[in-house]
């Protein structure tokens, strides 16, 4: 029964991601066609979805239809620039007059318009409904400095507040921009310079060599699968140990015994106050056998709690004494209410940033790190099993669908951007382009883009099965953290 209930919220959630990344694609083709309609062009076919068709039915002389590839989709313009790679032969276009410039200008823009404007919609919603934010996100202040790691080694402490980085000012831990783990990631010199505050005062700026992780030796096809390591330093933002649930054993349970409850706050043990999950795990390996005196913290009351920490009897596996806790990874969360302005302006120099680092050489990211519709994917279903998950949906969705107009308008053949830049060419020269030269660029440039997509698509699948490299240094939560908030994701672009 068990098996059966986790199958159906299985594929609940993977619908739900289907029809939230699908309503991103129908409202940009439908910005294209509205817009072809206005202008009065030919409009065959109405795709979601590239490649055959799963489904396809005509209505008023317009061909809809959802494609096998589950990667963009298509409005059938034969007017506009051949598209014949993905829209296939149109028998109509030799006997359609020409259009100008303008219209096409118009039809190529209201794509990544209507995208803006659903990113705005979903900006609305997040301001209104709210947003959780997460300590770790929100605050600048080092919870954990990782062992004989380059903070550690270049002096930096548990309690520093990071004003800056490299010069530029951090608003957050985590997050998109302005925030540590992003200017430690896209940092392009052999050293970060951090300035930080401590016990009030401003210190001097503390250079900290930036180190990746060894690369593990790996086959050739495993590499295919891998992301190249990204730069870090070791240490995480304070974020108070919460209680997720206890543990099953019955046999094994110091945390039930000692009174521990879910939704718990871990402040302090033995009087030291606790500004990470890690530090409270080194301090319990570090006093084998002990008893520990927590002060917990239940609905805003601070209670005193005494625990013994020790080795579960199932499974062996386990070689460090535990409590008996599953901690939450997400922590506290607190919820925010970003205007619908600021959302939007993060989300447009989250792209910028992401493009200036992929291009820029001194950058260690690269297009190796970018992620495709499998990642885009797995990100909304992690997000869909969280518990404020349609909030947390909303607001990637803000993202998403400023990521999906930007990229469209690329100056790039096959996107709109590339179609508004031809008609600028066309308008220029006040003829059109040859359309047998126009014909192979569009298709050479089809199969560079699905060459593109089926490259980030092997490194979403690698992160899917544990095929890229992990730090010894980074937890757990630092990965979920990092999937969501840190690594650049590619949309699929819609023409």
């Amino acid at each position: 029964m068990e098996f059966l209930l986790s199958a159906i919220r299985f594929i609940g959630i993977i619908f739900l991601v289907i029809v939230v990344f699908n309503l991103m694609i129908v409202v940009h083709e439908w910005g294209h066609f509205l817009a072809a309609r206005w202008r009065g062009l030919k409009i065959e076919k109405f795709y979601v979805w590239f490649g055959k068709p799963l489904w396809k039915k005509t209505i008023n002389g317009v061909e809809y239809g959802l494609g096998c590839i589950p990667a963009g989709g298509y409005v059938a313009l034969p007017q506009m620039a051949p598209m014949d790679a993905i829209e296939g032969q149109s028998e109509s276009r030799e006997k359609l007059p020409p259009i100008s410039s303008l219209d096409k200008i118009i039809v190529a823009f209201a794509g990544p318009l209507f995208s803006f404007g659903l990113a705005c919609v979903f900006a609305v919603l997040v301001w209104y409904f709210g947003k959780p934010e997460s300590e770790g996100n929100t605050t600048t202040e080092i919870g954990y400095v990782a062992k004989d790691s380059a903070a550690e080694k270049a002096g930096l402490l548990p309690g520093d507040v990071i004003k800056s980085i490299d010069g530029k000012p951090v608003r957050s831990f985590g997050g998109l921009v302005d925030s540590v783990r992003w200017l430690v990631v896209a940092s392009e010199g052999e050293t970060i310079k951090f300035d930080v505050e401590r016990d009030g005062k401003l210190l001097p700026t503390i250079p900290v060599k930036a180190e990746k992780p060894e690369n593990k030796d790996m086959s050739w096809w495993k590499s295919i699968f891998a992301r190249p390591p990204l730069r870090e330093v070791g240490i995480l933002g304070r974020d108070t140990p919460m209680v997720a649930s206890l543990m099953e054993d019955k046999a094994f349970n110091p945390a039930a015994i000692a009174g521990i409850k879910p939704n718990d706050l871990i402040l302090s043990v033995d009087d030291i106050p606790l500004r990470s999950l890690p530090q409270l795990g080194d301090y319990i390996e570090a006093h084998p056998g002990q008893m520990l005196s927590l002060i917990v913290e239940r609905n805003r009351e601070k209670i005193p709690v005494q625990i013994t920490p020790r080795l579960p009897d199932q499974p062996k596996e386990y070689s460090k004494p535990l409590i008996g806790v599953l901690w939450d990874m997400q922590g506290r969360r607190i919820p925010s209410h970003p205007s619908p302005v600021m959302q939007v302006g993060d989300a447009c120099r989250t792209m910028f940033q992401t493009v200036g680092a992929v291009f820029s050489r001194k950058s260690d990211v690269s297009t190796q790190h970018l992620s495709g519709f499998i990642g885009i994917t797995r990100v909304y279903y992690s997000l869909f099993q969280d518990k404020y998950g349609w909030l947390l949906v909303l607001w990637f969705s803000v993202v998403l669908n400023i990521n999906l107009a930007i990229l469209n308008l690329l100056p790039f053949p096959v996107l709109d951007g590339g179609h508004i830049t031809m008609a600028l060419i066309e308008a220029i020269r006040r003829r059109p382009l040859n359309f047998r030269a126009l014909e192979v660029i569009q298709t050479a440039c089809v199969l560079l883009l699905f060459g593109f997509m089926i490259f980030v698509s092997l490194k979403d699948t690698g992160d899917l099965f544990g095929a890229g490299q992990k730090s010894t240094q980074r937890s757990q939560k630092d990965e979920m953290k990092k999937d969501q908030d840190t690594m650049p994701k590619f949309t699929a672009p819609a023409k």
